[in-house]
Parts: structure tokens; C-alpha cells; sequence
């Protein structure tokens, strides 16, 4: 049986949710500690990187939790549920700081909020992307639910990447931390709203008998599968290079691109961003998938990123009064990026058909968990980039006050400050995406017709 209409709808609105949730957190919990709060920028990196690193052991045990358990509401259901309405009051926490605390006591409250963000936020992304191999057939149906369910989770990070900002100008004026106070708790109550429709609505339509791996076991298998390991480094590459630019593009709005109303060049900016990677999963990735294989569209995209990085490096020294031009190098990067998001994905999916002929287990949370921590650890290892990149720069705006705030930031930086600013957020990701290449070209192997003759293997 196909899988129904609401289905396809409730599963992707909750992508809209959790990466409305991810993109709050992976993009604003920098600029919120450090340029509003007020707290170190190395500090922040190291708690953040450190986060990621507890994540590394967190990650793989909840897919082997979710691998045990087995109730009348199935085997993934039950904990997206716990998982969701725990990271939505922690994340509303993590940008409620008390306005009480300071120096030691912000950073100690930082660290835990963060850590239990992690945590929280697995209980619930290793589920949801757990499903697919569980309650959608091999080939193209699940293909079309993993590139429906990233388009909308593109649709969920746009929204935050265009809305953040300017409502939280809207809503807090000069005051930034309670704007960003109110406009987590917006996301937070959609997040549950959106991931309860979809506890609902899905059902898991197969669930395949087998004995759940222990921890020793679940790595032997990561170890093994080849294939799988090979999709997250290469997750790891492209996302670090990714967030490393997500990460301080806020930072070159206000301290270079400057202007007393920078974060409406940022927003509009962002604005074109998000609309060109909901595009590019929607309309871009179907178009090129008439003509060329994963394969060839994975180096495609890649190609199309290095492009937009090495034009941005360029325009970087020119004027930029105005914010249109920075759209040339955006449309090659966001375009990318949004592909890429449903690329790596499905590679995924396929390799746990691969892990299952190979290994004799077929081990979806083990393998998904994967996916979960190693798009948290580029989050940190970026951050941890941006925050030294800041450090070193002196690019802070910790200590004005708030009536202060309405000024043009980008007249008091010096030129070498601006220059590492962009070359941080433009060589740096071209390197990193060089490399994805090379390691990607030589290790995988899972073209379409290895995906074919597996599946083929596995009827029998």
C-alpha cells in the first residue's frame, strides 16, 4: 500500500518544525551568548564543541535505544514525541537567560542548556529519520518521502533564517534578548504543534524482527558498513564548511556589510537564500535527477558551492552598498546546499539496504544516529571556527549598551578584522569542500544500479 496524503503531509510538516528548531539554535545560540549576553567567544566555542563531542556518545546509544523499544505505538513514535516536548521548553530556556546572571554563571548556564539542547534534540531526530526505511518501500517512494521531508525541512530553516531577525526587532526594538525570548517560544509551540499532527497521523507500516544490537555490536556495524561511513564524513565536510559561513554571516552584516539597519540587508539576504534552497529541492533536484544520477548531482552541487564561495571571496572587495550583488554568489551556495541536504540523505537510506546484505542487520536507528550527531558535531566544530574567527578579529558587541545599539557598527572595524572575517567564511569551506570531494570519489560506491541489485538481493 502507497503511502497515504496525509502522511506525506504530517511527515514533512514536522521536518518544518525540528529544523525551524535546529536552524534557531545552530545559527543565533552564538550571536545570542556572545554579542548579546555578552559572553567570551572562545568560551562559547569550547562549550559548544564540547557539547558536540558528549554528543558522540549520546547520539549512537539513543539509536540503540530506539532499536529496543517496543510498544502498541511502535517502535519510533514514542520517543519523538518525549524528544520534542523536551528540547521545545529547553530551547526556549537556552534563549531565556535570566537577566540576573553574569560572568561564571552565564557561562554555566550556557553550557547546560546547550548540552541538554543535544540531548533533547536526539531523543527526537533519530525517530523521525529512522521512519523512512521502516514504513516507506526501497526505490523511489523512499526517495520521494526523504526529498519531500528535506525540502520542507529547507522550508523550516528558511523561515527561521529569513523571520529571526527582523521579528526579533519587531518584537524586542533595540532589546535583542527579549525579542529572541518571545520568538523561541513562537517556534518551540509550533515545533510541538507540527510533531504531534505527525505522531498521529503516521503509522509504521513494517517493522523488521530483529535483535537489538548492543553498543560494542552497534559499532561494529557503523565500522563495517563502509558505505554509511563514507555519506557521514562527507556530511561532516560539507555541513562544517556550510555552518562555518551560516555561522558568521550575521557578523559580516553588521561589522562589514554595515549600516545603522543592517538586519534588513540580512534578512532580505536570507530572504533570497531560503527561497533558492526551497527551490533547489523542490524544482532543481527533480529536474537534474531526469538527467544525471545521485552521483554525478553530487559532485554537481558541490562544484556549484566551491563557485559561490570563490565568486564571494571576490566581491568581498569590492563595494557593497548594495546587498544584491551578494545574491550571485548566494544563488550557487544555497542552491547547492539545499540539494545536497537531500543527497546525503538518501545516500543514507540506501546504505542501510547495504549494511543489512553486508552485516546480516538491518539497523536503521544505528545508522541514522548517526546522522543526527554528525550534523551536530559540524555545528559545533563551525561554531567553535566562527568563535576564534571572532575572538581573533575582536568582532564583539558585548560591551555597548542597548541604547547604544542603533549606530553603524562596520565604521569602528579595522580592514584586517573585515579581511578575516571573509576569508574565514569563504576559504575555509572551499577547503573543506575540496576535500569532501576527494574522499566521496574515492570510497563510494553506491550507484544506482548497486542500489538495484541490492535491493533485488535482498527479495530474495
Amino acid at each position: 500500500m502507497n503511502l497515504q496524503l496525509k502522511e506525506k503531509v504530517s511527515y514533512g510538516l514536522s521536518a518544518v518544525g525540528k529544523d525551524m528548531v535546529y536552524m534557531l539554535s545552530a545559527t543565533y545560540v552564538l550571536y545570542y551568548f556572545q554579542d548579546i549576553l555578552g559572553v567570551n567567544a572562545i568560551a562559547m566555542g569550547i562549550i559548544l564543541l564540547a557539547a558536540r563531542i558528549f554528543d558522540a556518545f549520546n547520539d549512537p546509544i539513543m539509536g540503540v535505544i530506539v532499536a529496543k523499544t517496543n510498544t502498541k505505538w511502535g517502535k519510533f513514535r514514542p520517543w519523538l514525541l518525549i524528544g520534542t516536548l523536551t528540547n521545545a521548553v529547553v530551547l526556549y530556556l537556552m534563549f531565556a537567560a535570566p537577566p540576573a546572571l553574569d560572568g561564571k554563571g552565564l557561562v554555566a548556564y550556557a553550557a547546560v542548556t546547550y548540552i541538554l539542547w543535544g540531548v533533547t534534540y536526539t531523543m527526537m531526530d533519530i525517530p523521525y529519520w529512522s521512519m523512512i526505511p521502516a514504513f516507506t518501500k526501497s526505490g523511489k517512494e523512499r526517495e520521494g518521502l526523504t526529498t519531500l521531508a528535506r525540502s520542507c525541512a529547507g522550508v523550516g530553516s528558511a523561515l527561521v533564517m529569513i523571520f529571526t531577525m527582523k521579528t526579533v526587532h519587531a518584537i524586542g526594538g533595540s532589546n535583542e534578548r527579549v525579542g529572541f525570548q518571545w520568538f523561541t517560544l513562537i517556534v518551540a509551540v509550533l515545533f510541538v504543534v507540527f510533531i504531534t499532527i505527525t505522531c498521529f497521523a503516521i503509522k509504521e507500516k513494517s517493522t523488521v524482527n530483529m535483535e537489538s544490537p548492543s553498543v560494542g555490536q552497534m559499532f561494529k556495524a557503523l565500522i563495517t558498513n563502509d558505505q554509511a561511513m563514507t555519506v557521514v564524513i562527507a556530511i561532516v565536510l560539507i555541513n562544517t564548511s556550510i555552518y562555518i559561513t551560516s555561522n558568521l554571516v550575521i557578523y559580516f552584516f553588521k561589522y562589514d556589510f554595515g549600516g545603522t539597519e543592517w538586519y534588513d540587508s540580512y534578512t532580505l539576504f536570507n530572504m533570497f537564500g531560503g527561497g533558492i534552497q526551497i527551490l533547489s529541492m523542490m524544482i532543481l533536484y527533480p529536474l537534474l535527477r531526469k538527467k544525471f544520477s545521485n552521483v554525478k548531482i553530487f559532485y554537481i552541487t558541490l562544484s556549484s558551492a566551491i563557485i559561490g564561495y570563490a565568486t564571494l571571496f571576490g566581491i568581498a572587495f569590492i563595494d557593497m552598498s548594495n546587498v544584491y550583488i551578494l545574491f550571485i554568489p548566494g544563488f550557487f551556495i544555497f542552491a547547492a546546499n539545499g540539494v545536497l541536504q537531500v543527497l546525503t540523505t538518501v545516500f543514507l537510506a540506501n546504505s542501510v539496504d547495504y549494511g543489512e546484505l553486508k552485516n546480516g542487520r538491518r539497523d536503521e536507528s544505528v545508522i541514522f544516529s548517526m546522522q543526527t550527531f554528525v550534523v551536530k558535531l559540524a555545528s559545533g566544530i563551525a561554531i567553535f571556527v566562527a568563535s576564534i574567527c571572532l575572538s581573533v578579529n575582536r568582532l564583539s558587541n558585548s560591551d555597548t549598551t542597548e541604547a547604544e545599539q542603533v549606530i553603524d557598527f562596520a565604521k569602528d572595524v579595522s580592514a584586517s578584522a573585515k579581511l578575516g572575517l571573509r576569508m574565514t567564511m569563504t576559504i575555509l569551506p572551499v577547503i573543506g569542500l575540496f576535500i569532501a570531494i576527494a574522499i566521496f570519489a574515492k570510497k563510494f560506491i553506491l550507484t544506482e544500479e548497486k542500489v538495484q541489485e541490492i535491493a533485488e538481493q535482498l527479495k530474495k
